[in-house]
């Protein structure tokens, strides 16, 4: 019988100086507009937000190397949640139809628990029984999209983000301890919109994902989204993401689920 985790503990994690780089960078980026002597205009052309809430997972499933390592659940170790987590994202309109935005997005979850059978993971024989295991899984999204023709309370955005995979996933038993990191790049397709439901209300829809070779991502969210005023907005919604690879090197494949909440202040 297999025995659930007893305990578990998990925490968002910002990773080192690739994460504090890339923070420094996006902040630099967004600050461009505040100090350009242009204009101002009706509607915000930057702004800078924090999407924050429990976040857990329905899938992790593991299997490193993926062509001859041993398949286990992740979640046998570090369960579903729910666990909290914070993104940070920036917006930059260059002009009426092209803007750019960048995405912080660190995920780290770790726990201890039972794995139910020996398992071949990065090379090392871990016995089955009790495990600690941690689930590193942050992302660095780059956006340019372009913003189609309003049709009435519509409107929509087409474009591409460019993705930095940031995993790491790790097993520990005593002295016995392995891990295998990963980072790497993702060409996505980019399509968001909003539906103005009132004066200061709006239905928010965003979509980055692409399927195909060894593997896809989905980052999907739905959002109502409230104009406190012209600087200040409030929301909150539903997110997922979805997807994984599957080649000689890692098997990994895995769905969380976001409660959002968000402030967002533009300028």
């Amino acid at each position: 019988m297999l025995i659930r985790s007893g305990i578990r503990r998990s925490r968002c994690a910002w990773p080192g100086l690739r994460g504090r780089a890339l923070l420094f960078v996006a902040l630099g980026l967004f600050m461009i507009p505040a100090i350009a002597r242009e204009p101002v205009t009706e509607e915000p052309r930057a702004g800078i937000g924090l999407e924050f809430g429990p976040v857990g997972f329905t899938k992790n499933d593991v299997r490193i190397p993926g062509d001859d390592g041993t398949k286990f659940d992740m979640l046998d170790l570090t369960g579903k949640g729910a666990d909290f987590f914070v993104r940070l994202e920036g917006f930059w309109e260059i002009n009426e139809r092209h803007g750019l935005r960048v995405v912080l997005a660190p995920l780290e979850v770790d726990g201890t628990g039972d794995l139910s059978r020996d398992t071949e993971f990065a090379g090392t024989l871990f016995p089955a029984g009790r495990t600690e295991g941690t689930y590193n899984f942050s992302t660095y999204k780059f956006t340019w999209r372009y913003r189609m023709r309003d049709r009435g309370a519509l409107r929509w955005r087409i474009g591409f983000t460019g993705l930095i995979r940031d995993a790491d996933v790790e097993l520990k038993q005593g002295e016995l301890k392995d891990n295998n990191d990963d980072i790497g790049f993702v060409p996505l397709l980019h399509l968001s919109g909003e539906y103005a439901l009132a004066e200061r209300w709006q239905l928010a829809f965003d979509f980055d994902g692409l399927a195909g070779g060894p593997g896809r991502a989905f980052d999907v969210s739905v959002q109502a989204h409230y104009d406190l005023s012209r600087n200040w907005r409030v929301g909150g919604g539903y997110r997922m993401l979805e997807g994984g690879v599957d080649t000689d090197d890692v098997y990994n494949f895995a769905w969380i689920h976001y409660a959002v909440f968000n402030a967002q202040y533009r300028f």
